[in-house]
């Protein structure tokens, strides 16, 4: 639903790592993701003129993208005077302009007031029309299996296999030329393990024959992980009301409802001061210098409470995916690891800290009371007293990633090659 590119640091560091700068960089990419979009103006026809930059949009995707239909209120507004009074925090005229760091307009994937996804952009009608397409619904890829010989080295993997939770039925289907194994971070080392394609050991544990011995598979499993901190505020919110937003929507497609009405408008992408001992000790995680390390999402405003949410986008920490059983319909084993690595709990402290200086802005004057935690910083805390609570109270953010990774040709750590085929 938000809509959010990454820096291009992030792609450029896709072709370093992977030997293959001539295909995975920012430049190479930016044509595709264009191609993608069409930016859509606000349902409602008020001007976005100052809040993105069309020079990094599309105008002919299947995907629409586009900015709220509100327009700013009071806390919008001392978002942006506190980025003009506070220097430490850069405005950015578009998010997705390849270097986020700074305060920008949140996008969404919106369009006529409703949401789009990847669903409504590639498999419409029209697509679902097509008559080379078919699409099975209520099945689960049990596994993939071995076509036919090895070919320089490589097996040949063009047959999936499905079936039912539900009953003993299962197919078999073989594709002429070529399996895209598309599953997510957690369902993509699910069915390769189930296939016998993992580390040995572990499918030795669950009694899974191994076919191809791929460490990498499962390994490295990361996501963001965020907390919430608090202010103290004066007044109330404005709520609306849900009956009469509901006929607006049905009437013209705009209103609150046309929305996320509860998220505020602009997000803060903020990095660890430049000489932080964090980064001296442990190493940068970003990807380049104009690489944001702390997501702060601007106005989640209740009663007497302005909420705020700490996300950590570069972890240090790696966990697993691996199986529970050789049944492929069990669910796999997951874990996360959050916090393992020194680095991530210090760095949400300096974000909690990074947040603290946003809000005591003389933006804020009038309307923020006071910071009420978590606070890193409480002196009546002991360090151990604040980290076990925090690590009570942190969260994930669905957004993991790292299961089977990209790695230059030959190495032995990564699932597939700059290609993205499997090794």
């Amino acid at each position: 639903m938000i809509y959010t590119r990454g820096s291009r640091s992030d792609y450029d560091s896709w072709g370093r790592m992977s030997g293959d700068m001539k295909t995975w960089s920012w430049d190479t990419l930016k044509p595709w993701i264009l191609k993608h979009e069409t930016w859509t103006p606000p349902v409602g026809g008020r001007d976005p003129t100052g809040q993105y930059d069309p020079r990094y949009h599309g105008a002919q995707g299947p995907l629409r993208v586009t900015l709220p239909w509100s327009d700013e209120d009071d806390f919008d507004r001392r978002v942006v005077r506190n980025a003009e009074l506070q220097k430490e925090f850069e405005a950015r005229l578009d998010m997705n302009d390849g270097t986020p760091t700074g305060l920008s307009h949140c996008q969404f994937t919106f369009g006529g007031g409703e949401r789009n996804s990847a669903a409504t952009a590639y498999l419409g009608n029209s697509t679902r029309e097509r008559p080379n397409l078919d699409i099975v619904v209520n099945v689960h890829v049990k596994r993939v299996i071995p076509t036919g010989e090895k070919a320089q080295g490589r097996l040949d993997i063009r047959t999936v296999e499905v079936g039912s939770r539900f009953s003993d039925t299962t197919a078999q289907v073989t594709a002429g030329k070529e399996v895209i194994l598309s599953a997510g971070a957690l369902g993509t080392p699910h069915i390769l393990l189930n296939s016998g394609i993992g580390d040995k050991s572990d499918l030795d544990r669950v009694g899974v024959a191994t076919i191809h011995h791929l460490p990498g598979v499962g390994k490295g499993l990361s996501d963001h992980v965020s907390v919430l901190v608090a202010w103290g505020m004066n007044g109330t919110v404005p709520q609306y009301d849900r009956d009469v937003a509901l006929k607006q929507w049905m009437k013209d497609r705009t209103g609150p409802m046309s929305e996320w009405y509860e998220l505020g408008k602009q997000f803060l992408w903020s990095r660890l001061p430049e000489k932080s001992p964090l980064l001296t000790k442990y190493g940068d995680p970003a990807s380049g210098p104009l690489a944001p390390h702390i997501e702060l999402p601007l106005g989640f405003p209740v009663e007497n409470v302005n909420i705020g949410l700490i996300i950590l986008l570069t972890p240090h920490s790696r966990g697993t995916v691996k199986l529970a059983s050789s049944n492929p319909f069990d669910a796999p084993l997951l874990d996360p690891n959050y916090l393992s690595h020194p680095f991530d709990m210090e760095a949400m402290k300096e974000g909690i800290r990074i947040a603290k200086r946003w809000y005591s802005g003389p933006a804020w004057d009038g309307l923020l009371t006071g910071f009420l935690g978590p606070d890193p910083d409480n002196s009546s805390q002991s360090t151990s007293e604040f980290e076990n609570a925090f690590k009570a109270s942190v969260d994930q953010f669905g957004h993991p990633i790292g299961t089977a990774a990209m790695s230059p040709p030959g190495s032995k750590k990564g699932v597939v090659d700059n290609k993205l085929k499997g090794f």
